[in-house]
């Protein structure tokens, strides 16, 4: 060993602490935490990290900011990335949004309630809430006059139309309906469709008619009526009545009978408006009973909907999602039930360009980059934002493609105890690129070894990304000492960015040192905030 280098199994200084695979590395603040948990969620274990713990950890240091009065700022954070789609799933968002309204800080239980209309946009994600606050209050401390009144306010800021949709769409989830809502949050309308709709949930269709066919009612109230009544008929239409009344009145899948969910003619009516996130989730569906058969004008719409970049930002598309659709799209089968079909290979090819689509669109930096890939055992454990099938391996392929394909000056490595170049180009299609991978043989975790294959091959890299799940601890030198190694023998000021692949509570990013960032791997607004920071702006 070289004289004076530290190896990865000690210490590199006071503030470092051992992670879970035996290695050192730094521990990142409780908003870096947290940040991470809406990334990605407390369910995505490490190899060495069990599930129980990942998720203690990470409710800890959410509580913690709470605490120490930061609540507020999670808040700020939690709505901006629900707003712009950064997070793949909603759960830790809503998670992070009833501590915060279930706590003890004015300022923040405010905040919290404030931006219920903005992170809570259907019924589901609201019933997740309460279910949230129910668990995380004291049995003394019940519906509130902020709870209420948040629950309230919710409703009564949709729009007739809009309310009647979700209340036929969602009627419950968790255990939670929209009458035992109504019960709780003592709700009392501002607005007479809504009125309308709550009296139709509590009392039934019935109840309304009246109401709804008498002299001089609003045309607002007409049309709700209109969509509720047409809800109710469709238990008893005919699939030629229920065609008509998805093209006319806007029924979506949730308001028809199962027992025309496999009727073609009922597909292809649902599709013609279908939005972006229930089409990707139905696409095996589709093709399984035939609508999506190849060079369909069904399956055209849908390849075309899948390679439009303003849909599917306007969908907030997250690209996790997408890159989940095409796993399990090409596996011809579901997780779960007796669902199978045979992939249109025009689908698979849209879900793909989808992938790259669902990303913020940056300009290149066109610095010279050196993509390191983790292929280490333990990239192939576990899971990332708890989706069956996508390893850390696969994620961590996906998202270097990402800056492939947008930055013409690149390179490939592959890394574990030692370091092989990777013959990856920005043409090959994601499936190839894990081929390649997968070549390449397992050992332990060095992140160092990048750095140091670059000195060694006296390369020019402005940029390392180092795809990985955090968890090093092979290797004669840590990553941060190799990098700054680099950066002397080399005389260029080259930047660090190490992406992690799962939430770990550890960075091999030095905190002290502003050329070396440690990011979440999977964030839509991802290439964009690398840019920002190889070019200095953060």
């Amino acid at each position: 060993m070289e004289e004076g280098v530290v190896p990865q199994s000690e210490p590199l200084s006071a503030d470092q602490v051992q992670n879970s695979a035996g290695g050192f590395g730094w521990v990142v603040d409780d908003m870096c935490r947290v940040r991470r948990f809406v990334f990605m969620g407390a369910e995505s274990p490490t190899y060495y990290v069990t599930q129980p713990k990942l998720a203690k950890e990470n409710a800890t240091a959410l509580f913690n900011l709470i605490s120490a009065g930061k609540g507020k700022e999670v808040v700020e954070m939690i709505e901006k990335y629900s707003v712009e789609g950064r997070a793949a799933k909603q759960d830790p968002i809503i998670f992070c949004l009833a501590a915060c309204a279930r706590c003890n800080h004015e300022d923040t239980k405010k905040a919290a309630y404030e931006s219920l209309n903005k992170i809570l946009r259907i019924p589901t994600h609201l019933f997740t809430f309460v279910e949230l606050c129910e668990c995380l209050s004291s049995p003394k401390t019940g519906w509130g006059r902020a709870h209420r009144k948040g629950i309230a306010n919710w409703y009564d800021s949709k729009k007739g139309k809009n309310l009647a949709n979700h209340v036929t769409k969602y009627k419950q989830r968790n255990g939670w309906s929209h009458k035992d809502m109504f019960r709780l949050c003592h709700i009392k309308p501002t607005s007479p469709s809504v009125a309308f709709v709550v009296k139709y949930v509590v009392k039934g269709l019935e109840a309304v008619t009246e109401q709804a066919t008498s002299s001089g009612v609003s045309q607002d109230i007409v049309e709700v009526y209109d969509f509720l009544k047409m809800t109710e008929d469709a238990k008893t239409m005919s699939v030629d009545e229920l065609c008509a009344a998805i093209r006319s009145h806007g029924l979506v899948r949730e308001h028809i009978p199962s027992e025309h969910l496999n009727n073609v003619e009922i597909w292809k009516a649902l599709l013609e408006k279908m939005p972006m996130t229930a089409m990707i989730r139905n696409l095996g569906k589709m093709t399984a009973i035939k609508v999506l058969e190849p060079l369909s004008d069904e399956a055209g719409k849908v390849c075309d909907m899948l390679r439009n970049e303003k849909s599917l930002k306007d969908a907030r598309i997250h690209p996790f999602n997408v890159l989940l659709a095409l796993h399990q799209y090409k596996k011809g089968h579901g997780d779960k039930g007796k669902l199978k079909w045979e992939p249109n290979a025009a689908v698979v090819s849209a879900l793909d360009a989808a992938f790259y689509l669902s990303f913020k669109n940056v300009e290149p930096t066109n610095k010279r980059f050196l993509l390191a890939m983790d292929v280490s055992g333990s990239m192939t454990w576990g899971e990332c934002n708890g989706a069956p099938g996508i390893t850390p391996a696969v994620a961590s392929a996906a998202m270097a493609m990402v800056v492939a394909r947008k930055e013409p000056n690149h390179c490939f490595v592959g890394f574990s105890t030692n370091l092989v170049p990777l013959s990856i180009n920005e043409t090959m299609k994601l499936d190839e690129v894990i081929q390649v991978i997968q070549s390449v043989p397992m050992g332990g975790t060095d992140c160092a070894q990048p750095m140091i294959y670059a000195t060694q091959k006296k390369l020019k890299v402005d940029v390392f990304i180092v795809y990985t799940d955090c968890e090093t601890w092979a290797g004669p030198i840590h990553p941060s000492e190799a990098l700054k190694k680099y950066r002397a023998e080399s005389g260029i000021d080259a930047k660090l960015i190490v992406c992690a692949m799962t939430s770990n509570g550890f960075t091999l990013a030095d905190p002290n040192d502003p050329g070396m960032l440690d990011m979440a791997g999977f964030d839509s607004a991802a290439p964009q905030v690398m840019n920002e920071f190889i070019l200095g702006n953060i």
